[in-house]
């Protein structure tokens, strides 16, 4: 990576704000646990960022807040976990161990999360989801093994009275290597977002709450269109 790269997740966990809870700075050779592989085995270390046993603690809010952005992360899952990428605070790249899935869904790894329906819309004669967007495919690697996104992300734009004029965008979005979304625009905050509202820059935000989870290698620049 090139010097322009933003380190948000190094080391350390001092990319983050606040109370990082249950997070500790582990190796990134980790194991799933003989006899549970719903768990990890870890070692202590300076490379990836580890959530805990039972992977249920605060999220993750970097202190760089971003706008057009790159970025670059890595992250291993266990049997059956789940985490989340959410840019800006606000939209979510799922995390999830979706090995073997043949017809991958919102909720699978590489999918952007469902919507909550907004107030004062109604959901009769929709789908059940509410604009969440599965991967083209299936790209997901077994449970225990380090996987990357590549992610070119458009933030929405306002006017000078604040009013938005257009919606945040997926522009790219590649799980492993593999393209998985183009030109996918996001309407609002997607579900468990710490914002609901939509503004022009906010914080990455990686999911602690949901199960065990690891991270190494995020970083961010800004996105020269």
């Amino acid at each position: 990576m090139g010097n322009d790269w933003i380190v948000i997740q190094g080391k350390d966990l001092s990319g983050w704000q606040g109370d990082t809870g249950d997070w500790t700075m582990v190796d990134d050779n980790i194991a799933l646990r003989p006899g549970n592989p719903k768990r990890f085995d870890t070692k202590p270390g300076v490379i990836a960022a580890f959530n805990g046993e039972e992977g249920k603690t605060k999220h993750l809010v970097s202190k760089h807040e971003h706008a057009d952005v790159e970025a670059h992360i890595e992250f291993v899952v266990p049997e059956g976990s789940n985490s989340g990428v959410y840019f800006m605070g606000r939209y979510e790249i799922q995390v999830l161990d979706s090995w073997g899935e043949r017809e991958p869904e919102y909720s699978d790894c590489g999918g952007i999360y469902e919507r909550d329906v907004p107030k004062g819309e109604s959901a009769e004669g929709r789908e059940h989801i509410y604009q969440g967007y599965p991967p083209r495919v299936n790209a997901a690697l077994r449970p225990g093994e380090w996987q990357s996104y590549e992610v070119k992300f458009r933030a929405p734009r306002f006017d000078a009275n604040g009013n938005k004029t257009e919606n945040a965008k997926f522009i790219e979005v590649r799980h492993n290597g593999v393209l998985i979304h183009e030109n996918q625009e996001v309407t609002g905050p997607t579900r468990a977002a710490i914002f609901m509202d939509e503004k022009p820059t906010g914080p990455l935000m990686l999911q602690g709450d949901h199960g065990p989870v690891a991270y190494r290698n995020v970083l961010l620049k800004p996105l020269q269109e």
